[in-house]
């Protein structure tokens, strides 16, 4: 794609890697075929092809967003398959991460949008259900197989906010946490994320605080250690302490994971290899709708794509449904009566762990266990 920035234009970090990606780009429109934004209102400006002409447009000009343009951007879930599905390697994330910051410099969104984002931005990053739901079932896990844990003095790693344009707020957050693990880092292997959409943001804090002169390479540091639980579990060697279970799996992909950190197989693998029957959900490379804060500000498409997902899960008839994000355990967890669990609460319980409370008299229900591999 050509592009036409001036030279002072360029000068600008942040415009120049708009602009490389923005060449990436060959119209090609592969990427209009796993947008679920696509998938469901077939407009062109609602796919990434169409949004990436948007965005090319205002930067350029330099223009302020118009409603128009922020309806399509808004829109966006940032799930990133149009990432995976690109030949070219377009760096779609870190372009519309930069619409977004522009749009909240440029844009005056209505009364009551802009008191939605506010409280979100300000009692979500603030919820500390995941740490009370997971935090058992990850030190135990890891523990109990001779791994040491330190448990750094950590609070959000700044991605809601992020996604919402909200440019200073999410580098202040990824500074505290970096500040927090950099006081741990010596003689660390890894730092475990056990919620996928964090596990994307961390690992690209090398790149959003590249040009912070006093950040930048404890910020690559902290990416390069940083893991998604499964990932890192993937590298154990772990057994199942309870034979085959019988439970039939639906594993849900979390977009953060299979798009955002190309991690797809390593979740799959560990819950077949340690007895449970694990099923792929048709369509799966489609978000559930949940995508942060999606969910919130843009309820219709989020409820269209949540009954397509658990329209598609439901089909399998599983005993019960896995993934990596809590976001979408909540987002599909509404939409249907199939128990929805972490991962890792899977992993933990087989492997000498408590039983997860969703799973009370579920055992050994409806599927011979048969399959080494993930069945599809």
């Amino acid at each position: 794609m050509q592009t036409s920035f001036t030279l002072a234009q360029l000068a600008d970090p942040n415009i120049a890697e708009a602009d490389r990606i923005l060449r990436a780009c060959v119209h090609c429109g592969f990427c209009t075929a796993t947008c679920p934004t696509y998938v469901l209102l077939g407009d062109e400006l609602d796919s990434p092809r169409g949004r990436i002409y948007l965005i090319k447009d205002m930067l350029e000009h330099d223009r302020p967003a118009t409603a128009e343009v922020v309806k399509h951007i808004d829109r966006c879930l940032s799930c990133l398959a149009c990432m995976t599905t690109c030949p070219s390697g377009v760096h779609y994330m870190h372009l519309v991460d930069h619409a977004r910051v522009h749009i909240e410099r440029t844009y005056a969104r209505p009364r009551v949008d802009r008191m939605l984002r506010a409280l979100i931005a300000r009692i979500l990053p603030n919820n500390r259900r995941l740490r009370r739901m997971l935090g058992a079932a990850r030190l135990g896990k890891l523990m109990r197989h001779g791994i040491e844990v330190v448990v750094a003095d950590e609070g959000c790693c700044g991605s809601l906010v992020h996604h919402m344009g909200g440019e200073e707020a999410a580098l202040a957050a990824a500074r505290r946490q970096i500040d927090a693990w950099t006081a741990e880092i010596e003689g660390l292997d890894a730092i475990l994320v056990t919620a996928s959409g964090c596990g994307t943001t961390v690992k690209d804090y090398g790149y959003m605080l590249r040009n912070d002169k006093v950040y930048a390479d404890k910020a690559i540091r902290v990416s390069r250690l940083a893991r998604d639980i499964s990932e890192y579990l993937s590298g154990l060697d772990l057994s199942s302490r309870r034979g085959s279970t019988g439970l039939v799996v639906a594993y849900h992909s979390a977009c953060s994971l299979q798009h955002g950190q190309k991690i797809s197989h390593a979740p799959k693998e560990l819950l077949c290899k340690i007895g449970f029957v694990v099923k792929d959900v048709p369509e799966g490379h489609l978000c559930c709708g949940s995508a942060g804060t999606y969910n919130i500000l843009q309820p219709k498409l989020a409820r269209r794509l949540r009954a397509r997902k658990v329209g598609n899960i439901e089909k399998l008839k599983p005993d019960v449904i896995a993934a990596g994000n809590l976001g979408c355990m909540m987002q599909i967890a509404a939409g249907t009566v199939i128990p929805v669990v972490h991962t890792v609460e899977l992993i933990d319980w087989a492997t000498g762990g408590p039983e997860p409370e969703a799973l009370a008299g579920k055992r050994g229900s409806s599927a011979a266990v048969t399959s080494v591999a993930p069945a599809k």
